[in-house]
């Protein structure tokens, strides 16, 4: 294994050792874009879902809970997979490679948990609407939420002292991520599938019955198609997230450790999940007809004329100093 590191780290070395390096420039204020992009979406759904008295409902509660992994997936992982990426020699410091680690799975599995969450929560909106708004109030979308940062944050204090356990920087990393690919992404990966499935059925079941039924009342019509359409939004967000991670976890199920490809396609696929994280607010926006109003008012200034300018300022200047803290 370590004929593997010394290589790889050398060929990085090799592609970053200058500064003049233009592929190595160009990489920096790529990955800097994306880093902006995925702090500036994700601070908007968090200010709006916070701000506008419309956006406090169950699902956007547990959207909240997301967008906040992936606020700070772009404020803390993506400055320190830059740092690990494009400055190799880094890597050997054994502090910087378990802090990785550790937010690497504290956040990928807070997403993957929160989805799970969501899964639930769209289960009850469309196979059981009758029922949904008291099995899933704002109070238990707080605590599905909280719950999946808990769980998450002990998958992290898990490779977290695996560290020290191992010893060994590069095997405990690899090892915990491993056991992290089975238990935290496989087992909630067959969740979110089956749950989606049961949805899909209902769904096109129930859009079968209103098309066939004409004494439809209007405002039912209305839940339903609201339903409906958030339901397909959410369900976008799942298959875009699991699209995106899949390659990361499939190589550390199925590539040896020992082996060269593994050490190869690691850092791309890393960025490539992570990077997920930046696409979320788009789509938010693209179909989200009030989250659309809501970033426009936010980016125009026109919330801080309310009534509730001094909490907006408190959470912007909060959130602007724990990005410049991970700097």
């Amino acid at each position: 294994m370590e004929l593997f590191n010394v290589t790889v780290n050398t060929v990085s070395f090799l592609l970053c050792d200058s500064q003049k390096n233009k592929l190595c420039v160009l990489l920096y204020v790529v990955l800097s874009s994306f880093m902006l992009l995925t702090i500036c979406g994700n601070l908007l759904v968090i200010i709006s879902i916070i701000y506008f008295r419309y956006l406090h409902t169950p699902t956007n509660y547990l959207i909240l809970s997301m967008a906040v992994a992936d606020l700070l997936i772009g404020a803390l992982i993506f400055p320190l997979s830059m740092t690990v990426s494009l400055k190799p020699c880094l890597y050997i410091y054994s502090l910087l490679c378990n802090l990785r680690s550790t937010m690497d799975v504290t956040m990928g599995v807070s997403s993957l948990l929160n989805l799970c969450c969501i899964s639930v929560d769209r289960y009850y909106a469309v196979c059981h609407p009758l029922i949904y708004k008291t099995k899933i109030t704002d109070c238990v979308a707080m605590k599905m939420g909280l719950g999946s940062w808990a769980v998450a944050i002990l998958c992290g204090i898990f490779v977290f002292l695996l560290f020290f356990i191992l010893d060994e920087c590069d095997t405990s990393c690899l090892f915990a991520l491993i056991a992290a690919s089975v238990v935290v992404y496989y087992i909630p990966t067959i969740v979110l599938l089956f749950m989606y499935t049961k949805i899909l059925v209902v769904a096109l079941r129930q859009a079968r019955s209103i098309h066939n039924t004409i004494s439809q009342n209007t405002k039912s019509k209305a839940v339903s198609s609201t339903e409906r359409k958030a339901t397909k939004t959410l369900t976008i967000v799942i298959g875009i997230f699991l699209i995106f991670w899949v390659p990361l976890f499939l190589s550390y199920s199925f590539v040896p450790l020992d082996s060269f490809i593994l050490y190869v396609l690691l850092e791309p696929f890393n960025w490539f999940a992570i990077s997920n994280s930046m696409l979320n607010p788009f789509i938010y926006a693209f179909f989200y007809t009030w989250f659309r109003r809501a970033f426009k008012m936010i980016i125009s200034g026109k919330i801080f004329q309310g009534t509730n300018t001094v909490l907006c300022y408190i959470l912007f200047v909060s959130l602007l100093s724990l990005w410049l803290s991970s700097e």
